[in-house]
């Protein structure tokens, strides 16, 4: 069952086990600049507003309808990324394990390949969580991702296009596949409580010369950040198990003729915000990274295709050098305090 709470997508598989269950959200974050740096990651700056497709169908594109799912708002060549949070298995105290893929326009954000039903382990063409807590962009190389950046579709710049040539889908798919039960409950033995305790848009907008509502997501600047090797067994993931949901990305200007609210307002640049003494983060996990993606590696960034067009798609796109780098670390949960050394 995948059910819509407080701005995130809950994915839950009470037949398979009790605590399978898997939140999903998109941070709205800093563009970082589209240039020959790599960039520490991005602060979250807050859910982006998540809504029902149904809840809309009279004003949405045909396609949206048939896809379902839901949608969110964004501004064109604004950044996002997106956020697992597994359900935390008190008994047993660790979090439930999933496979999660994720595709921008149904090109693989891991792999670059097209979209086919079903994981894949050679390559990997997923990440998991809670190992995974969070995918900033396309994987191009081991360690490095370029960030995920909404532009309009049908212009050319997301990887879709870039790849398949065409304008076709746009948004994003998920599909989550959670750890099977007897593999969960073998891996991870309870504990004993002393160790667990510590408008009408269709007469509006429907004309040829209105602007269409979709986005796509395309390849924005460099930044630090490792996709996983699964830590697990290929066989330990309930395949028969999965479920998959359509996230349809809005031009921000037509949020409100689509959903009569106002879009949110535009994030602060990276300039701004390291202007500010903000903190940008490094992330520190445990686990080796897979090799990067040549197809994805082969993609025109944002800047770079704007250059070749003689277009300017991404404004205040000037270096930032930010001086607070926070170090984070994996291994602990979202309340824990960690005690260090005395």
């Amino acid at each position: 069952m995948i059910e819509l709470k407080h701005d995130a997508l809950r994915f839950s598989f009470p037949d398979v086990h009790p605590g399978a269950s898997l939140a999903i959200n998109f941070q709205r974050t800093l563009r970082i600049p589209d240039n020959d740096e790599t960039y520490s990651l991005p602060p979250g700056l807050g859910r982006f507003p998540l809504r029902h497709v149904d809840d809309f169908a009279a004003r949405l594109p045909a396609s949206w309808i048939e896809h379902g799912g839901v949608m969110l708002p964004m501004h064109q060549a604004e950044a996002m990324w997106i956020h697992f949070d597994a359900h935390h298995d008190a008994e047993r105290d660790t979090s439930y394990p999933f496979a999660v893929r994720i595709a921008a326009g149904k090109i693989n954000a891991v792999t670059g390949q097209g979209w086919t039903h079903g994981l894949h382990a050679k390559p990997q063409d997923y990440v998991v969580a809670p190992e995974q807590p969070w995918l900033d962009g396309f994987c191009v190389e081991k360690g490095t991702i370029r960030q995920f950046v909404a532009m309009p579709l049908g212009k050319g710049y997301s990887a879709e296009e870039q790849i398949t040539g065409a304008a076709e889908h746009g948004g994003v798919q998920i599909e989550v596949y959670p750890m099977k039960r007897e593999v969960f409950e073998r891996r991870f033995p309870k504990v004993s409580a002393r160790k667990r305790g510590a408008a009408d848009f269709e007469k509006v907008c429907c004309s040829s010369a209105c602007p269409s509502p979709a986005m796509g997501l395309a390849a924005g600047g460099k930044m630090r950040q490792e996709i996983y090797d699964d830590p697990f067994s290929f066989n330990d993931w309930d395949r028969s198990a999965v479920q998959r949901c359509f996230v349809h990305l809005s031009n921000a200007e037509l949020w409100h003729a689509l959903t009569g609210e106002a879009p949110p307002t535009r994030p602060p640049t990276a300039h701004d915000y390291t202007e500010a003494g903000l903190p940008w983060f490094d992330y520190y996990g445990e686990g080796t990274a897979v090799a990067g993606s040549p197809i994805l590696a082969g993609l025109d960034s944002v800047a770079e295709l704007g250059q070749k067009k003689g277009e300017t798609p991404l404004p205040e796109n000037e270096p930032v050098h930010g001086e607070t780098i926070v170090k984070l670390r994996a291994g602990l949960r979202k309340d824990q305090v960690r005690e260090g050394r005395f």
